[in-house]
């Protein structure tokens, strides 16, 4: 992956920026291990041969918009038209390199946020939408975690009382720099036993990532690490976002994932730290979907913009993206109490 940032200025008044991120699948040993079907053999194929090289303007390490920002005095119109002149100066910018990009993506966006790219710019682009972004709002009556429990029906309280009692020989630890590179190696080896498991990665996080976030954000970037008899078997991090909370990579030996149900407690935790520090939402992110509901999140669809820069090869975006990202059956939950 390599990042570009760019500045969007009216004369010499900066009234815009964005991030880029140019990835090269070609250099990924593996888009993810647990499906083996056909499709994703066809699906790991074509990308390889016609996708491999993507230009992403947002952030593709975090669910949401996190890549794009503009003065609120200019018209969304207007940046936007700038930001799409930029980001063909990037794609050019590849070629020279001989690295020109097969795909150009533009994303998250709420359905708010999607329209304002309908514009003659953006025509050729296919609009698309994935799983959704999960996301916790916290209410304002929670003045502690202990506030959340007694909002839950008594089915959830049960999955709660249930859920500690497995995970009671755990303990679970706030990890300082020092301690995570002393981890580290465990650290990488719990991160990739769940990142091959997803049906799908556009990259692999490198050893030395987590050390690098604590180095740079500091107090911002919370990891947590839990232990069974002195031995790291989970961890998970979060970042402080304003009046947000990002939650971001986690691992886990799924021996002890089983037996502890080691997720859904890192869950509940989660809410725990946000709820007692006064955070407005927990950015949950995509994937597992039902067990994120089944704590209170709610799913919101994002949606995001992607062009092939063959003429041709664009003409079938549309008509194969879904055969590529079928549609996800899953189950919404309500844990709460009726008002």
């Amino acid at each position: 992956m390599s990042c570009r940032f760019i500045a969007l200025f009216h004369q010499k008044e900066l009234i815009g920026i964005a991030v880029s991120q140019f990835l090269d699948l070609s250099q990924i040993p593996s888009f993810g291990e647990r499906d083996h079907c056909l499709r994703t053999k066809i699906r790991n194929f074509v990308f390889k041969k016609f996708g491999s090289r993507v230009l992403i303007i947002g952030n593709n390490m975090l669910t949401g918009q996190n890549g794009i920002a503009f003065n609120k005095h200019i018209s969304k119109k207007t940046a936007l038209s700038v930001l799409k002149k930029a980001t063909s100066t990037l794609e050019h910018y590849y070629q020279k390199q001989g690295k020109q990009p097969h795909l150009t993506i533009f994303k998250d966006f709420s359905t708010s946020q999607i329209q304002h790219f309908e514009l003659p710019e953006f025509s050729s682009f296919y609009r698309f939408s994935t799983q959704p972004n999960m996301i916790f709002d916290i209410r304002d009556s929670w003045h502690s975690f202990d506030d959340y429990l007694a909002n839950l029906n008594k089915k959830y309280r049960d999955h709660y009382k249930r859920a500690r009692k497995k995970a009671s020989g755990l303990h679970k630890q706030k990890m300082s720099l020092e301690e995570i590179q002393k981890h580290q190696k465990r650290i990488h080896e719990l991160y990739m036993n769940v990142a091959q498991k997803a049906p799908f990665n556009t990259f692999y996080l490198g050893e030395n990532h987590f050390e690098i976030f604590k180095k740079n954000l500091k107090d911002h970037f919370l990891f947590y690490g839990y232990f069974h008899n002195n031995e790291l078997i989970g961890f998970n991090t979060l970042i402080k976002n304003g009046a947000d909370i990002d939650t971001y990579f986690l691992g886990y030996d799924e021996k002890y994932q089983k037996e502890t149900l080691l997720y859904l407690n890192m869950l509940y935790d989660m809410i725990g730290y946000s709820v007692n520090k006064k955070y407005k939402r927990i950015i949950l992110a995509r994937t597992a979907l039902e067990i994120k509901s089944s704590v209170g999140a709610k799913a919101v669809d994002m949606f995001g913009l992607i062009r092939h820069n063959n003429p041709f090869l664009n003409l079938f975006v549309a008509k194969t993206f879904h055969y590529f990202e079928p549609k996800l059956e899953w189950q919404e939950r309500n844990p709460f109490k009726e008002n």
